[in-house]
């Protein structure tokens, strides 16, 4: 039964990238500690537009070729954090952009959701 559903899970996912134009341009290799630019689509009544989601991603769970994988993504908005929870093979999710990576030294950054300010920064990784 687990290896139908594991079957399952990988067509769907080879299905996805193949109508995305591929895993590599549609999700880059980000991790816990990247800061990422997520559009994703809101529906009002008729009207369906893009919204965008910038902040630190503090999770992540099961590897990016699982289907049900998800990240969670936090950012400040005043003095108050907001996270958000993404399916990462959506339909609602149409774009996500690495815009800087961090540097951690762990896979689950919910320590974060007590800090405030500076100490909330995280260290960013300089490519040359």
């Amino acid at each position: 039964m687990v290896n139908i559903i594991e079957q399952f899970q990988k067509e769907q996912v080879a299905k996805i990238n193949e109508e995305r134009g591929g895993l590599e341009k549609f999700v880059p290799n980000f991790k816990s500690g990247d800061t990422v630019a997520v559009k994703y689509k809101i529906t009002e009544g008729d009207n369906v537009r893009l919204q965008t989601f910038t902040g630190v991603v503090i999770a992540r769970s099961k590897s990016f070729d699982n289907f049900s994988a998800t990240f969670t993504v936090r950012k400040m908005s005043g003095n108050i954090g907001v996270e958000r929870k993404f399916v990462l093979y959506s339909g609602v999710i149409s774009e996500i952009k690495l815009l800087k990576e961090g540097i951690v030294r762990r896979s689950k950054l919910y320590y974060l959701r007590n800090l405030t300010g500076k100490a909330a920064r995280i260290r960013e990784k300089i490519s040359n």
